[in-house]
């Protein structure tokens, strides 16, 4: 082949679809070199579609010892020279670089936001030959094949250059921080100890790790007040409904009683009653965010997973590009034409029917915007073939979240009656729904909660039947779920759209944090800990939201990388020069705090046999087996043992057999479904399972 063009993707799923919209065609050769799939169309010319499979390269060390710090020195390489359990990627490189090798044009078509930009970039200079200067770009939201070919016959003249060098910097900026900090915290342990335990802090990280932990304070020092509430059964004309005392908190027990003496059974007056109509607006179009904390509220699904799952759907041209920050849907995208696509499927025909015979369409936009991308959107593309749930729920909401910002408000009816009862005052609350509007199309997802109550007028006569009495304490600050967490991010100002979830999972993955309601485990507070006295602007939400500013000021041409690349490196040096002069402090805190982290997760419960001692996981150094054994046996009290499976990992769970009591392990062997395992021989469910 010569004289053709060099398309370079992110994905091969993208590179497939880029393939099969630009051949004339529409069916371009799957040829595959070195393992790597590609694809030639025919267009106007040859185009070869060559797939990455994301960052083909990342930062390494430039020389020195990796267990050295500080380091300063950095070049961009190949991650299979950078990391293990990478070597792969040498093939997708050598590929680009043969294959580049004939081409006269080249074009990036990876996603177009920071991280697709910066993918691109990477590949044309290190893996092509420094082709990132006569490389033009193709920009587009979706993986349809109108959007795709109009990308191609509008191809930017050049690549991104700000996006590109607001990109790099960022990993520059991560890698210094996370680099060094990491290796101080890292090497302070191992050096103490002689053991290895990894540790790592970063530039969002250490602030999310940092709020965490201020949460988990707030929690564990808050002290709990009393208080009384009061709630009645109040019979007005022939109906009985439930009545709140004015005041939300009675302060002493004594007075709550003498409320309830004073108006047990007594007759009271309706004497105030209000009617208020209420107009509800439709919801804004998804950005990323918000997908992510509805995807949670709905379905349980962390902000990690509703991200992967929203990639699959755009891999599949179902969404448009899902890493947004924007609630905008320009008229370009083709209200009507997506519409009337979805009319084709059974389930949204009625919905996208009433929508198509209005006169405008005009959606309901938030503030935000991305220059990338606009907010999330169904294509109006169908499957090609049935849905997995999860990819099903994700895609029906994003469809009915796009079909209800073109709805018209709701309606409700809130009312709000007096009761007068011996000079003290309760209230009953109904609410009503009074037009659907946009909650039609988004019904399975709305949470309006109806509370009907019978005619009220002012003068009606209310017998108070039955006053309840509810004893309560004030409740400490509530915790963090990896959705509210996300927020906090976005409101901080910390990590981008498409990190935070990531950060998050690393918080998990290190041991800092754990459960669904976040807690902070006693290694995370020993790490801030160290992080707080030995270097404590890491963990400053301020500086990370400083930097992420000069990101945006380098995206638009208003501040240099050397710049910031610059500031960063003073603001390190006195901080790691801080953490070597205090490493063996540091070493032996960190080290006991490993030790403890290390026991705990291996602790499965108490030992039913003896009572006092705990079983733990334990690994024989002798037969190079693990089996669970109580910890009374290094004492001679106890020696309690059970087998283990040897394949796979195996975790406690903290849960309890409801058969027997005993507590479960949690096993999971590659390629099968995580499972609960009872480890007691003589549990009743064995044993039912063992007669024929």
């Amino acid at each position: 082949m010569e004289n053709y063009t060099l398309i370079v993707t992110e994905k091969p799923d993208a590179a497939k679809r880029i393939a099969q919209a630009l051949d004339h065609q529409g069916k371009p050769k799957n040829l595959k070199k070195n393992g790597v799939p590609y694809f030639i169309a025919q267009r106007d010319r040859q185009l070869v579609v060559v797939p990455a499979i994301g960052h083909l390269y990342t930062i390494v060390q430039e020389q020195g010892k990796r267990s050295h710090y500080p380091v300063f020195n950095f070049k961009w390489a190949p991650r299979h020279l950078a990391e293990r359990g990478a070597k792969g990627i040498r093939n997708w490189v050598e590929t680009f670089s043969e294959l580049s090798a004939d081409a006269d044009e080249f074009v990036s078509a990876c996603d177009y936001d920071i991280e697709g930009s910066l993918i691109g970039y990477c590949i044309l200079k290190f893996a092509c030959g420094n082709k990132e200067a006569s490389a033009k770009r193709m920009k587009f939201s979706t993986l349809m094949k109108s959007e795709l070919e109009q990308a191609y016959e509008e191809l930017l003249p050049h690549l991104d250059f700000n996006l590109i060098a607001a990109g790099r910097t960022r990993h520059e900026v991560d890698w210094l921080y996370g680099i060094n900090l990491s290796r101080a915290l890292t090497l302070a342990a191992h050096n103490w100890s002689g053991s290895y335990y990894t540790l790592s802090t970063g530039r969002v990280q250490g602030p999310t790790l940092q709020f965490l932990t201020k949460r988990e304070k707030a929690i564990s020092s808050f002290v709990p007040t009393p208080y009384w509430q009061l709630y009645c059964e109040a019979e007005i004309q022939t109906s009985v409904v439930e009545a709140e005392y004015e005041k939300k908190r009675i302060e002493t027990r004594a007075e709550a009683d003498a409320i309830v003496h004073s108006c047990t059974d007594k007759l009271g007056t309706v004497t105030n009653v209000t009617l208020r109509t209420v107009h509800q607006k439709p919801p804004l179009p998804f950005d990323v965010g918000t997908l992510q904390r509805e995807a949670y509220s709905l379905f349980g699904y962390t902000p990690r997973r509703t991200l992967t799952i929203a990639q699959r759907l755009y891999l599949d041209a179902l969404i448009s590009y899902p890493r947004t920050s924007s609630q905008k849907l320009p008229p370009i995208i083709g209200y009507k034409k997506i519409l009337s696509s979805l009319q084709r499927q059974a389930g949204y025909k009625n919905l996208a029917s009433k929508l198509l015979e209005k006169q405008e369409l005009k959606p309901r936009e938030g503030a935000k915007q991305d220059p990338a991308h606009p907010a999330v959107y169904p294509t109006g593309k169908l499957p090609e073939k049935p849905l997995k749930t999860p990819e099903k729920r994700i895609w029906d909401l994003i469809v009915r979240r796009f079909m209800a910002v073109f709805g018209v408000d709701a309606l409700k009816e809130s009312l709000k009656a007096h009761l007068d009862v011996n000079d003290h005052s309760f209230f009953v609350r109904g609410r009503r729904l009074l037009k659907d509007g946009w909650m039609e199309y988004y019904k399975p997802y709305v949470r309006a909660e109806q509370v009907l109550l019978p005619p009220i007028k002012q003068g009606d006569t209310v017998r108070m039947r039955r006053i309840m009495r509810e004893d309560k304490f004030t409740c400490p600050p509530s915790r963090y779920n990896p959705s509210s967490l996300l927020k906090k991010m976005e409101e901080l100002g910390i990590g981008t759209k498409a990190t935070r979830a990531d950060i998050i999972q690393t918080l998990y993955k290190r041991g800092y944090v754990k459960d669904e309601r976040i807690t902070v485990t006693e290694l995370g507070f020993d790490v801030i800990g160290v992080l707080d006295r030995y270097a404590p602007t890491v963990t400053s939400a301020k500086l990370t939201r400083e930097l992420e500013a000069k990101m945006e000021q380098i995206q638009s041409n208003t501040m240099n990388r050397e710049t910031v690349l610059a500031e960063v490196v003073e603001q390190l040096k006195p901080q790691l020069e801080h953490f070597k002069e205090n490493k063996e402090t540091i070493g032996e805190a960190l080290t006991q705090a490993t030790k403890k982290a290390q026991t705990h997760e291996r602790i499965v419960g108490r030992c039913p046999n003896c009572g006092t001692g705990d079983l733990t996981i334990i690994y024989s150094r002798t037969t190079k087996k693990r089996f669970i054994g109580c910890t009374n046996y290094f004492k001679g009290i106890c020696t309690t043992s059970f087998p283990l499976p040897q394949r796979g990992t195996i975790k406690p769970t903290g849960k309890t057999c409801k058969a027997c009591g005993w507590p479960y392990v949690l096993v999971w062997l590659k390629g099968r479904k995580p499972w609960n395992l009872c480890f007691n021989p003589n549990c009743s469910l064995k044993t039912k399972r063992k007669k024929p």
